[in-house]
């Protein structure tokens, strides 16, 4: 198995793919290990802030979140697809995928979107390791944090996952067709399809339209909508 040390090839596919290596640019950004980790009580903002509540609180500046869940909900979709991407974007182009530890795996939860992320050691494993790397090793923890936190649902945030997964398949599923690489495509519709099998995943979209059966809350927010994939065909009313 080999990996550009730049994994430089993911730029093709767009921002959400793109993924960092090397030491962060600032000391201070923490790994998404320290961001799953329980809530820090101490220092709301500075190089001691919970990187969790940092980015929640980012999110709802910048869309004009109505409440906290509904920025959750937006941050964990936009974190979800990065991971996705980047993970599936690497198995189908180099048929291996990096290893996303948690704990080597730098992020800036004030930063703009796409999130931006550092992984400071790049190591192969093999593609049959996508599950783990992403939904078993971030995804999970990840979802437990804003549940309990926040009061978003699980099965929301499954949905997220699910929608996020399939949005980087499409996206590289575009590429791949602008590019005349037509198995990259085949792998990554492959890859998640295996994906999609997991409990975690299975049932969150419906196998014949796409949409998923839950709402990711985006009609929430100040002038927003529905999303291409949503639940709804109409933005619900609100009380």
């Amino acid at each position: 198995m080999d990996l550009d040390p730049e994994l430089a090839a993911l730029g093709a596919l767009g921002g959400f793919f793109v993924l960092h290596t090397g030491v962060p640019p600032r000391d201070a950004l923490p790994t998404l290990a320290r961001a799953y980790a329980p809530e820090h009580p101490a220092a709301p903002c500075g190089p001691r802030a919970d990187p969790l509540t940092v980015r929640v609180r980012r999110v709802a500046r910048s869309l004009g979140a109505p409440e906290e869940r509904v920025a959750a909900s937006i941050a964990h979709q936009g974190l979800a697809a990065r991971l996705w991407s980047v993970a599936l974007g690497c198995a189908a182009l180099y048929g291996c995928l990096p290893d996303l530890d948690p704990r080597l795996l730098h992020w800036d939860p004030d930063g703009g979107a796409p999130d931006d992320l550092w992984l400071s050691e790049v190591r192969a494993l093999p593609v049959e390791s996508l599950d783990t790397v992403v939904r078993a090793d971030h995804l999970a923890p990840l979802a437990t944090a804003l549940t309990s936190r926040y009061r978003v649902s699980a099965g929301l945030l499954r949905g997220n996952a699910g929608s996020a997964l399939a949005g980087a398949v499409r996206m590289v599923d575009h590429w791949a067709r602008t590019a005349g690489r037509p198995e990259v495509a085949e792998r990554a519709r492959a890859l998640a399809a295996g994906l999609f099998a997991h409990p975690d995943l299975a049932g969150t979209l419906d196998p014949l339209t796409g949409r998923r059966r839950s709402c990711c809350l985006y009609y929430r927010l100040p002038g927003g909508g529905l999303c291409g994939d949503c639940c709804f065909d109409r933005p619900p009313l609100r009380g």
